[in-house]
């Protein structure tokens, strides 16, 4: 709030002195108590002690304990689906997952969710929610141009929708109201800064969904700061067995790979196996986390994860649009709002992994 400006220079009227008049009984009485503190903090205690009860005695109603119900929202019900691309096994989204939940429980959201790897299956479930005429949907856009246009329609029907993880280029173009993920090109780049000073020269990234928009970012974030050779491969994320083939099958065809990049959790921990296997003496870096991490840092298996705290980005998503049903909040100011990258190393395991071990990092 501004204060107000006046156009009249005049200076306000002063206030008129005591000079030469006695001070009134009550005037005399607030100076005793401002040097005497004591009989101040006294009376204090008993208006504290007269407040307690009620004119007839009885005892007033008790304020709830601390924590009862705390933070729980007295808004109406309001439906809040999300729709994400996330493979059937994948314990990142389980993060994600336990975020929204955590906000819904808080806002009095009912909460939906629905998950598709497949773009085009994607969009179908927005238009199931956007059939099914619910307040509002979290959505992630790893394919725009074929997700994007549900997302269109939903907003067009009068559905507010924000969007995470993936889509931060472009989930502008389609009116969407916040994003809340990383920057993924930057977390390439913080990765494959890491891999070099870490003394890789020749780096292989493995793409577990080719197309997808944040995948790609990654592996080319990588590749602008990596400083040795750098190749990627594509991998079949939905079949864990797969990827430790493939990967196995690289590394021992090209002996000269010294450190492997992976975008997910567990596609790192096919890779350890893969490398193992192998008989390869690579080092490994990964996007994401999940509660079987913390060990292979530890054990030095891996080198370290960048993480993207997805449980902040599924807690922001729901809190936001129970904000904006109820009090027309906006977060990010036409820009996104970023949970990482943050790294996670031998430096910090010991904090981060016993949040993880909880299955909220």
């Amino acid at each position: 709030m501004h204060d107000e400006i006046r156009s009249d220079s005049r200076a306000p009227p002063r206030p008129r002195s005591l000079a030469g008049h006695p001070p009134s009984r009550k005037v005399d009485r607030m100076i005793q108590l401002r040097r005497h503190p004591l009989r101040v903090a006294l009376l204090a205690l008993v208006l504290l002690a007269a407040a307690a009860c009620s004119d007839t005695g009885g005892k007033q109603e008790e304020a709830p304990a601390a924590g009862a119900n705390a933070g729980q929202a007295n808004t109406p019900e309001m439906t809040v689906q999300m729709v994400t691309h996330a493979a059937p096994g994948d314990t990142f989204w389980d993060i994600i997952r336990k975020g929204a939940e955590a906000a819904a429980a808080k806002d009095n959201v009912k909460f939906q969710y629905a998950s598709d790897p497949d773009s085009g299956k994607q969009a179908t479930l927005i238009q199931n929610a956007i059939d099914a005429k619910v307040d509002a949907i979290a959505v992630t856009l790893p394919d725009p141009p074929a997700i994007g246009p549900a997302v269109k329609k939903a907003i067009d029907a009068g559905i507010p929708v924000v969007a995470f993880n993936a889509g931060i280029g472009e989930y502008q173009k389609y009116d969407v109201m916040s994003y809340f993920g990383s920057d993924e090109s930057l977390a390439g780049e913080t990765a494959g800064k890491r891999a070099s000073d870490d003394g890789g020269k020749n780096l292989l990234c493995v793409i577990q969904f080719q197309g997808q928009v944040q995948l790609e970012a990654r592996c080319d974030g990588v590749k602008k700061t990596f400083t040795g050779n750098w190749q990627k491969i594509y991998v079949n994320g939905s079949d864990l067995p797969s990827v430790k083939s493939t990967i196995s099958a690289k590394l021992a065809q090209d002996k000269s790979i010294d450190y492997v990049i992976t975008l997910g959790a567990p596609i790192a921990l096919a890779a350890i196996d893969a490398i193992k296997e192998s008989s390869s003496s690579a080092k490994l870096g990964t996007f994401d986390f999940n509660p079987q991490i913390p060990p292979k840092i530890t054990s030095g298996e891996l080198q370290f994860a960048i993480d993207q705290q997805p449980y902040l980005q599924g807690y922001l998503a729901v809190d936001t649009l129970w904000l904006y049903k109820n009090n027309g909040n906006v977060l990010g100011g036409g820009q996104p709002t970023l949970t990482g990258p943050f790294i996670v190393d031998k430096s910090n395991i010991d904090i981060v992994g016993k949040f993880a071990e909880g299955g909220t990092r």
